[in-house]
C-alpha cells in the first residue's frame, strides 16, 4: 500500500451515474420531490467520501422499463424526428434486426431529421447544480447507442443516424456547467466493427464539452445480467481514438486478462477502474476494493489509474447496498493510498 499525502488524491472516486429511486420519489412524484431527491443522492455520495458524485439520473427513471431503467427511451422521446409510439409492424420490422434480440421493440421510430427537439440537458444539469454541494459530473448515452436502439425509416443508413444523433446531443453538451460529462455507451463493447463509427459519433460531443471529458464502457446491464460478449483487448484502437481525458471502464466482472490489454490504452488517457461490482449484492470490504488498484497499478504501471468507481451504475440494487458499496469503495481506495 501507498504511503499518506496531504494532497488531493492520486485516485479518485466517482460513481457511473444512476442511483436507485427512493420510493418516496417514486409514490409521490413532482417537480419538488425530485430536487428534494438529488440533494439526497448528492448528499449520501459526499458523505461516503466521492470525490465526483453524480445526480442519480433519477429522472430517467421509467417504471415502463424494469430491465433497462428508461434511460434510452428518456432520450428517444424528446429527440425531434423520431415517434415514439410503436405499432405492430415497427415491431416486426425491428425484430428482423437481429443484433438487437435484448429489445423486443424499437425504443423509437425515426421518421424524420433527428434535432434536438424538447431534450434539455442543460436544465437537467442545472437542477443537478442547484443542489451538488460542489463539482459533479453528468451523464448522457451515447449516440451510437442510441441508433442502434431505433428503426431507421428516414436516413436508411446507420452512419448518418448515428451522426445526426451525435450533432444533436453535442449542441447540448456545449451548454452543460459541470465538472466532468461522462458519455454512456453499454453497446459498442460486444461490436468492436462499429468501433470507429462509435468513434466519430463520441468525438462530436466530446469535442463540445468545456470541462473534463470521459467514456463510460460497459457490457451491458439489462436487469443486472451481462448482454454483450468480448473482451477489451479487441477495442484498444476503439479506446485510443478517443478525445477523451479519461474511460470509466467495467472491470470488476471482467477477467483478469482485460486488465492486461489496458496495457496499450494510449498514456494520455487516464484509466477509470472498476472495483465495485453492481451485479451481486455482495458488499466488497475495503481491502478488497485495495487489492484491486494494486494489482491494476502493478500491471498498468504507477500512475495510470485515475479514477476508482463502481462498474455501472446502482439503479437496479436496493439503497442499502449501493449505500454501503460506496463506502467500501473510498475506504478501499484510502487504504490502499495509505489515508485510512
Amino acid at each position: 500500500m501507498k504511503t499518506a499525502s496531504t494532497h488531493s488524491p492520486a485516485i479518485r472516486t466517482t460513481t457511473v451515474g444512476s442511483y436507485p429511486v427512493p420510493e418516496w420519489l417514486a409514490a409521490l412524484p413532482s417537480e419538488q420531490s425530485l430536487v428534494d431527491a438529488t440533494r439526497v443522492v448528492f448528499d449520501i455520495q459526499r458523505q461516503a467520501g466521492i470525490d465526483l458524485p453524480t445526480d442519480g439520473e433519477l429522472y430517467r427513471f421509467d417504471v415502463n422499463h424494469p430491465d433497462t431503467n428508461g434511460m434510452i427511451d428518456y432520450f428517444v422521446r424528446r429527440l425531434g424526428g423520431i415517434r415514439s409510439e410503436i405499432g405492430r409492424r415497427d415491431a416486426d420490422a425491428f425484430r428482423s434486426k437481429s443484433e438487437m434480440r435484448f429489445r423486443s421493440k424499437p425504443a423509437g421510430v425515426v421518421v424524420g431529421p433527428v434535432t434536438e427537439g424538447s431534450l434539455n440537458l442543460p436544465d437537467d444539469c442545472a437542477r443537478a447544480a442547484a443542489v451538488a454541494g460542489g463539482a459533479f459530473k453528468f451523464t448522457l448515452t451515447s449516440p451510437y447507442m442510441l441508433a442502434r436502439t431505433l428503426l431507421d425509416e428516414h436516413y436508411h443508413d446507420l452512419k448518418r443516424l448515428t451522426l445526426a444523433v451525435a450533432d444533436a446531443l453535442a449542441a447540448q453538451a456545449a451548454a452543460l456547467e459541470c465538472a466532468c460529462v461522462q458519455v454512456d455507451e453499454a453497446n459498442v463493447p460486444g461490436n468492436p466493427a462499429d468501433g470507429p463509427l462509435a468513434a466519430e459519433a463520441i468525438n462530436r460531443i466530446l469535442a463540445a464539452v468545456r470541462g473534463e471529458k470521459a467514456v463510460h464502457f460497459c457490457f451491458g446491464n439489462y436487469g443486472g445480467q451481462t448482454i454483450q460478449s468480448g473482451t477489451w483487448s479487441a477495442l484498444i484502437s476503439f479506446l485510443n481514438s478517443l478525445r477523451a481525458d479519461h474511460l470509466v471502464l467495467e472491470l470488476a466482472h471482467r477477467p483478469p486478462s482485460d486488465l492486461e490489454a489496458l496495457r496499450e490504452v494510449d498514456p494520455r488517457v487516464g484509466i477509470g477502474l472498476g472495483v465495485v461490482d453492481i451485479k451481486v449484492n455482495h458488499i466488497e470490504t475495503p481491502e478488497e476494493v485495495a487489492h484491486a488498484i494494486e494489482r491494476a497499478e502493478q500491471v498498468l504501471g504507477p500512475g495510470r489509474v485515475r479514477y476508482a468507481h463502481p462498474d455501472c451504475g446502482f439503479w437496479m440494487l436496493k439503497r442499502s447496498v449501493a449505500d454501503r458499496k460506496m463506502s467500501a469503495l473510498v475506504r478501499g481506495r484510502d487504504l490502499y493510498l495509505g489515508r485510512a
